[in-house]
C-alpha cells in the first residue's frame, strides 16, 4: 500500500514512517500543507494521514481543496485537537477517520489498514484461528483446545475483534468503538468487565494468559507457539 503522511513534527514523522515501513507499506511524507496538497493531487495514494495544524496550509483547508478536485483518497486525520467539536469538523470536512495525539502506532495501523482495504473485494472468512482457539463465524461456535466456550453476544464480538488483530495491542477506545459502535466514554468500565469475563472462561480451561493487559495501551490476544 502507498501512504502519504502530511505532518510537520519530525519525531512523529520518524515514528510513523518506521512503523509502516516495518509493516511492508510504502510511505511518502510532506512537512507542510502546500507540499502535501501538491503530492496528493499529482500521485495516487491508498491513504493519506493528515495533521490538522500545518504550516502554509491548514490541514482542513488542504482536505477541502483535495475533495474539491474529486479526489476520494481515504484520509485519516491525526491531530492534537481532541475535542469532539474538532473531530466533527474534521469528519465533515471530508475525513474518513479521526485519531487524536498522543496515539499508539498499533491503533493507527489497524485504522489505516481498515481504510486502505475499504471497498476492496476480500475473501469471505468463516473461521478464525489463533493457536488452539477457534471461532466459527457462521455457527458462532468457539472452542479452545477442542473444548467449547459459551460466550454472550458482546463477549463473542469482543473476542472476534481481538482474534482478527491477534498479537496487536488494541486500545480500549478502538475496542469500544468496534464492539459497542459508539464513541468511547472513559468513565465506563464495560470493556474491563467483558475482558475479565473472557479471562475467567479461558482460565477455566487453563489459558488465562491468552489476553494480555498492556498497561496504558490496551489489550492483546497472544498467539501461543
Amino acid at each position: 500500500m502507498k501512504i502519504l503522511l502530511v505532518e510537520d513534527d519530525a519525531t512523529t514523522i520518524d515514528y510513523i514512517v518506521k512503523g509502516f515501513l516495518e509493516q511492508g507499506h510504502n510511505i511518502e511524507t510532506a512537512s507542510d500543507g502546500h507540499q502535501g496538497l501538491s503530492l496528493a493531487t499529482s500521485s495516487q495514494y491508498d491513504l493519506m494521514i493528515l495533521d490538522r495544524m500545518l504550516p502554509q496550509l491548514d490541514g482542513l483547508k488542504l482536505l477541502a481543496a483535495l475533495r474539491a478536485t474529486g479526489n476520494q483518497t481515504p484520509v485519516l486525520i491525526l491531530s492534537a485537537l481532541a475535542h469532539v467539536d474538532e473531530r466533527v469538523k474534521g469528519l465533515r470536512a471530508g475525513g474518513d477517520d479521526y485519531m487524536t495525539k498522543p496515539f499508539a502506532f498499533s491503533e493507527l495501523l489497524v485504522r489505516a489498514e481498515k481504510l486502505m482495504h475499504r471497498g476492496q473485494s476480500v475473501p469471505v472468512i468463516t473461521d478464525l484461528m489463533v493457536g488452539s482457539l477457534k471461532m466459527e463465524l457462521l455457527t458462532r461456535n468457539v472452542t479452545l483446545d477442542g473444548q467449547e466456550l459459551m460466550l454472550q453476544p458482546k463477549e463473542f464480538q469482543l473476542l472476534k475483534f481481538l482474534m482478527e488483530h491477534a498479537n496487536q495491542v488494541i486500545s480500549r477506545t478502538l475496542l469500544f468503538e468496534a464492539v459497542w459502535d459508539y464513541h468511547f466514554d472513559p468513565r465506563t468500565n464495560v470493556i474491563d468487565v467483558h475482558i475479565a469475563k473472557l479471562r475467567r472462561k479461558f482460565e477455566e480451561l487453563g489459558h488465562g494468559e491468552l489476553i494480555e493487559t498492556v498497561r496504558g495501551a490496551g489489550y492483546r490476544l497472544r498467539q501461543r507457539h
